[in-house]
């Protein structure tokens, strides 16, 4: 720390103090194409699907991801990060006979697996962090010195659902629905079954970013104090005044020009 003095002169630089910070080692990104994922359905709405004449999907989400991170025993520093996710997708059902749809959600599972660059650290990781189950009596438990993954993955984009009877499915299930968390069940209002006499494939568009971050102390400039600039103040002006302030939206009305936006 004895050169830390060489930043004072260099843009209004204070000091340089060493901070405990998560650098990303390794990323990558992703674009796949999920086809024909099996829907899972709690007993109540696979007997609303076995009656089904036709479906329609209206929206996919992401309810959970989990995530395990192995290291590579070919090759040191390199990790295995295999992902599973867990979309919720709704649809509209229809019966037939003159009644109108239903709307019923099912679970489908996608796993994936990425190798990326981590680094090594062979060190056990303490920390005195308070634990509100242990009234902060004991340290929290060593945890393994490995480096973290994170997962970012925007909305599903669906492409396609299709009803079918269970002797055509075609789909590769690599998971049953014991693979769906409890968690999961309970946000659903039941366990998932297995027997049905039609199944719900779909296929989901997903755009994802995975990072390997691992904790490193890193030296950096300090500059000064985060001071809010602005000041905090109740907004006591009529309504209709602040309507008038805000910009008129132009776009709603006139949506930009494709050549605006990338055409894959």
């Amino acid at each position: 720390m004895a050169d830390n003095n060489r930043y004072a002169s260099n843009n209004g630089c204070k000091e340089a103090v060493c901070v405990d910070a998560g650098r990303v080692y390794d990323s990558c990104s992703d674009k796949d194409c999920l086809e024909d994922l099996r829907l899972f359905f709690t007993e109540r709405d696979q007997m609303i699907i076995d009656h089904a004449v036709s479906i329609r999907a209206k929206k996919a989400e992401v309810i959970n991801t989990y995530i395990d991170v192995e290291a590579l025993p070919f090759n040191r520093g390199y990790y295995s990060c295999d992902i599973t996710f867990f979309f919720g997708v709704t649809l509209e059902v229809y019966s037939g006979h003159g009644t109108g749809c239903c709307i019923v959600r099912g679970v489908a599972i996608f796993q994936k697996k990425v190798i990326l660059f981590g680094s090594e650290g062979n060190v056990k990781v303490f920390t005195s962090e308070f634990t509100p189950e242990n009234c902060d009596r004991h340290q929290e438990k060593t945890t393994r010195n490995m480096p973290r993954c994170c997962v970012q993955v925007a909305e599903p984009v669906v492409l396609s659902a299709r009803l079918v009877e269970r002797c055509d499915c075609g789909c590769k299930c690599d998971c049953a629905s014991s693979c769906i968390p409890a968690c999961v069940c309970e946000e659903y209002g039941g366990n998932f079954v297995e027997n049905c006499e039609k199944l719900v494939l779909v296929s989901l568009g997903i755009f994802t970013i995975v990072q390997l971050i691992r904790n490193v102390q890193m030296l950096m400039p300090i500059y000064d104090f985060c001071m809010p600039a602005k000041e905090c103040c109740a907004n006591t002006e009529n309504p209709c005044d602040i309507f008038k302030k805000m910009c008129f939206p132009v776009d709603e009305f006139f949506p930009p020009k494709g050549d605006d936006h990338c055409g894959c």
